[in-house]
């Protein structure tokens, strides 16, 4: 099965961002976004990353 990275629909924060890249590499939701929020304090470049990710990557499908 070929793996596909998506924002999450379901346990997100704020567009699913963080959730997805989590679940693609098999990590804590909370890990992701501990190191996205120490990225983003390190000159603000994570918050242009995290909305770039936001537009560029794809909403998930509907899980049931």
């Amino acid at each position: 099965m070929e793996r596909r990275l998506y924002k999450i629909n379901q346990g997100k924060m704020v567009d699913g961002v963080c959730g997805g890249i989590a679940e693609y590499f098999g990590l804590d939701p909370s890990l992701v976004r501990l190191a996205w929020i120490i990225f983003s304090a390190m000159g603000s470049s994570g918050v242009l990353a995290y909305i770039l990710a936001a537009v560029v990557i794809p909403r998930g499908p509907e899980k049931l």
